[in-house]
């Protein structure tokens, strides 16, 4: 006898998982948009937190007049829903993590530049059943990173290339007398050293360095260089991998979202790493 393996996983109804976005920028609008017209059978968006309420709520309605979300406070938030979804910045990152530990709640994350700024998140996590699903954004490849890593990783590097008005406007890069206000006539080298070096540097854009890390060979083992080229349409990543099991060359080439300052493809793997959350079947490592 035959099995549908759709009409089998269809017959056990569940209850929708709540879903609760933190941040309702550009990347939060596009996650809620996507929930609230359904993208993800089984998920509906219960409620947002951000920093100014009154403009979220504002924002929600201009997606859905008639929405039911929940507009609250963060602490607020985590007893109206199942699982949250991250869509902040590095800054704001520690104080949202540790609501959803204390809540023991799965939160996914994209901002995780704040990351090694938390050492405590794993303790909370343990203590309060919570757990950091890192969703992997521009970075390409991390599910054969991760495998790589079970063996050992010799040699790992990221070479990031942004777009002028991208780093124009930071510390670091102004600090070194660049200025992108007018583009380079040709690319010029901002940065070069470690993961954790880079994401204290750039806490805005460095999420990837930090991703790669948690996935491959760590924080200071991880090589990075900062690319500026008016020439490429949006930010490219390029990974490079010596390893025990394969050697890698893996590159993504971005392109801009609504947001400038933002890759287009941040909002999709939200949804999908919230997709691999609530589907029965799980692709990938």
């Amino acid at each position: 006898m035959s099995i549908d393996l759709g009409e089998q996983m269809g017959a056990h109804k569940r209850h929708p998982v709540r879903v609760g976005l933190a941040g309702l920028g550009a990347i939060g609008m596009n996650v809620a948009e996507r929930l609230l017209r359904g993208d993800i059978p089984g998920a509906v968006l219960s409620a947002v937190s951000a920093r100014d309420l009154s403009k979220a709520q504002t924002n929600l309605r201009s997606l859905d007049a008639h929405h039911q979300v929940a507009v609250v406070a963060l602490e607020t938030m985590m007893s109206h829903v199942d699982i949250i979804c991250e869509c902040a910045t590095a800054e704001a990152f520690p104080e949202i993590a540790r609501a959803a530990m204390l809540a023991g709640k799965t939160l996914i994350t994209v901002s995780v530049a704040g990351l090694p700024n938390c050492p405590e998140l794993t303790d909370l996590a343990i203590a309060h059943g919570g757990k950091i699903r890192v969703a992997s954004g521009g970075l390409p490849g991390l599910d054969i990173i991760r495998g790589a890593r079970e063996d050992e990783i010799s040699y790992i590097k990221l070479t990031t290339t942004f777009r002028p008005e991208s780093l124009a406007h930071e510390p670091f890069v102004l600090a070194l007398g660049h200025d992108f206000s007018v583009p380079p006539a040709r690319p010029v080298k901002v940065f070069e050293g470690t993961a954790r070096q880079a994401a204290v540097a750039f806490p805005r854009h460095f999420n990837v360095a930090i991703a790669l890390s948690l996935g491959g060979a760590g924080f200071d083992k991880t090589q990075i260089e900062v690319w500026v080229d008016a020439d490429v349409e949006g930010a490219v990543q390029h990974i490079d991998v010596l390893a025990d099991a394969c050697d890698l060359t893996l590159e993504a080439r971005h392109r801009p979202s609504r947001n400038p300052r933002s890759s287009r493809i941040v909002a999709p793997s939200i949804m999908a790493a919230l997709r691999s959350y609530i589907e029965p079947i799980h692709i990938g490592t």
